[in-house]
């Protein structure tokens, strides 16, 4: 068996480490996220805290962990019986990103329930998980329905594994610790609230501290054992104290005050729900029992607020997660008072002792009132077009839905046709390999032509395996989404690039709730370049959308051979998954000899390989060209204006409508 790293060598890292030992004193505060870059001990301190938990009693032979003073009635191994139990440590769980959903939940043996009606049933990563520690390592690259499933699970303290009617029901109490960094993609809202609290994580920049991560690492490399009893009796006191601290939590108040500070910073920073202030109140009541007081303090108020809101108080994927700590420090002096009519203390709060994240705080507008610039009106600009600094994107709107062609099998996502495990069924075929989502009429009908053969003499079917049947499902896929937009001199009139990068950004929105992924070239001047490779992280595609310059020419071949060549490099690493092209211009070609046949002929590529693709029609004023609908019409594609985009425009009813009165007629 490995040793572990101890909890108590990791250098630094205090939120983090604070973070694990609350949720350790009080699980009921609701597990950790911890966010960072790779290579800051996220996974070394979270493998080392099972190794600090008390041991847990368990019915002897319960496959499911039942406590012996009260077991659960509906467990699958049941009934038991109150009684004495066996002690073992507690354990730490960890759920693969890329795990099945019948390796989280578990599995019923199909065949034997429809011939035998037995519940034979394999229990999954869950039921190892109750009463310990779920740990998911990269969890915002988890799936979408083992995302749903733990959803379920974490808010009803149970799993249920449901099969054509035979179902099973277990307790799944757990607590849920992940870690992930977020230039990889960001995480579901519903699943992001669902953990208590949150920490950032980075490496420390003081070079005495990262000599001695390195001297540390090396010597726990060398000799496991040795390092590990160097360090038992740090492990050992630390062990003791969350003891004692289980047992004070009991018996700590929570005042009046207190929960008025809790219930104004919650309202202060506009946090969605209620259970922020809850998940507050237990962190509070966890850290005064942690410093080994009964009475909860304006700095346990504050502390618990730097965890538990950061990642609460954002309202878009492309907020940055953190606290204006000087707004947290007036709301709480404000509410200091132990009662409504009481002065507020002239004091003020304790000191907190967390590191949050940079606050975000208000967007700069950035020079507002800006003069459209020369171009204006469907006029490229003087020669050369200088280069223009980075203009602001305007608001994101909802916008209109763009899908792939045919039916995929990518990975699960909300945007295009395909063949998925979870979907509405449309047929039934032989299964390769293990049987996941049973078809049950089409088995029957496969069994039902061999009863007599097989002997059958009772009610019962007699069903072999070469009968089952699995189930074919139709479902919704990600894809790429890859941006090609122009920044040339006949885009950089200031309101129509920031027109541009609004409808930009609303496209990365919706790309962001697809779960897709995305990638950025842009082209000016005399290249194009990749300015983010295909990723999760849409926020990642935003930051680099608001940083770009416009000038200079209009390489438009350029920037479609640099999609192309994008395209061709992620097929080979992800061939599942289609791709769909957005390229957002004005339609121009200058610059070099023959532009405009050149962006044709690799426009033709694209149409070759029967890549969806959607040109965004960014041309404004009176006199238009059509160019942006000549190119789109090489590419096999479809043209949009900015405001068709849109999903509550007008003009795109209209047209549907129209559409569908000539299709009618």
């Amino acid at each position: 068996m490995t040793t572990p790293f101890p909890f108590t060598a990791v250098v630094g890292q205090d939120d983090l480490r604070l973070a694990l030992l609350l949720n350790a004193v009080s699980p009921a505060v609701g597990g950790v996220l911890v966010r960072g870059e790779k290579g800051t001990a996220k996974s070394t301190a979270v493998r080392a805290l099972s190794a600090l938990l008390p041991e847990v009693a368990v019915v002897p032979g319960c496959r499911f962990s039942c406590d012996p003073a009260s077991p659960d009635p509906g467990c699958p191994d049941g009934p038991h019986e109150s009684g004495d139990g066996v002690e073992r440590p507690a354990r730490m769980v960890e759920l693969p990103v890329g795990a099945s959903e019948d390796r989280l939940v578990g599995a019923l043996d199909i065949e034997r329930a429809l011939a035998e009606g037995v519940k034979a049933f394999e229990p999954g990563l869950l039921a190892d998980a109750h009463r310990g520690i779920l740990y998911v390592d990269e969890v915002n690259l988890l799936h979408d329905h083992l995302v749903d499933l733990l959803l379920d699970a974490a808010a009803m303290g149970a799993s249920y594994v449901e099969r054509e009617g035979v179902s099973v029901r277990h307790a799944a109490r757990f607590l849920l610790v992940g870690t992930m960094n977020p230039e990889e993609g960001e995480l579901r809202p519903q699943l992001l609230d669902r953990f208590g609290l949150t920490v950032e994580v980075a490496a420390s920049r003081e070079p005495e501290q990262r000599v001695e991560v390195v001297r540390r690492r090396l010597a726990y490399d060398d000799d496991p054992a040795a390092f590990a009893a160097r360090w038992a009796g740090e492990e050992a006191a630390v062990r003791q104290r969350i003891v004692a601290a289980r047992e004070l939590v009991p018996r700590v108040r929570l005042g009046d005050g207190a929960l008025r500070q809790i219930a104004a910073t919650c309202a202060a920073f506009e946090v969605d729900g209620m259970r922020a202030d809850i998940v507050m109140a237990r962190t509070a009541t966890a850290l005064a029992a942690w410093a080994g007081r009964t009475d909860v303090l304006a700095e346990d108020v504050r502390q618990a607020a730097l965890l538990a809101l950061p990642h609460r108080r954002r309202r878009n994927p492309f907020d940055a997660p953190g606290l204006d700590e000087d707004k947290l420090d007036e709301t709480l002096e404000q509410f200091s008072g132990e009662s409504p009519d009481d002065d507020p203390d002239p004091d003020g709060p304790g000191g907190g002792g967390g590191q949050p994240a940079p606050d975000s705080g208000p967007r700069d507008d950035g020079g507002s009132g800006a003069r459209p610039e020369a171009g204006e009106g469907g006029q490229p600009q003087a020669s050369g077009g200088q280069e223009q600094s980075a203009v602001r994107a305007a608001e994101p709107f909802r916008a209109k839905a763009l899908t792939v062609p045919g039916v995929g099998e990518g990975a699960a996502g909300r945007r295009s046709r395909a063949r998925t495990e979870h979907g509405r069924t449309t047929g039934a075929r032989r299964p390769r390999g293990a049987l996941t989502k049973l078809h049950l009429a089409a088995t029957v009908q496969a069994a039902a032509p061999h009863q007599r053969a097989r002997g059958r003499s009772g009610p019962g079917l007699v069903v072999r395996r070469d009968d089952l049947r699995q189930a074919v499902r139709e479902g919704r896929e990600g894809n790429l989404v890859l941006f090609v937009v122009d920044a040339s001199g006949s885009m950089a009139a200031r309101q129509r690039m920031s027109a541009v990068k609004g409808a930009v950004l609303s496209l990365l929105l919706d790309a962001y709730q697809r779960r897709d992924k995305v990638g950025l070239v842009t082209f000016r001047g005399a290249a194009a370049e990749v300015a983010l490779p295909p990723t999760s992280s849409v926020d990642a595609a935003a930051a680099r959308l608001e940083s770009l310059p416009t000038g200079g020419r209009t390489p438009l071949a350029a920037g479609l051979l640099k999609a192309h060549e994008v395209l061709r490099v992620e097929r080979l690493r992800d061939p599942a998954r289609r791709a769909l092209v957005v390229v957002v211009t004005d339609g121009r070609a200058t610059g070099g000899p023959e532009p405009v046949a050149l962006a044709g002929r690799a426009a033709r590529l694209f149409a070759a390989e029967q890549v969806a693709s959607v040109v965004v029609d960014c041309e404004s004023g009176p006199v238009r060209l059509g160019l942006a609908g000549e190119l789109a019409g090489r590419l096999g594609g479809t043209a949009v204006t900015l405001d068709e985009l849109r999903a509550d425009s007008i003009a795109g009813l209209v047209r549907d409508v129209q559409g569908t009165k000539r299709r009618a007629a």
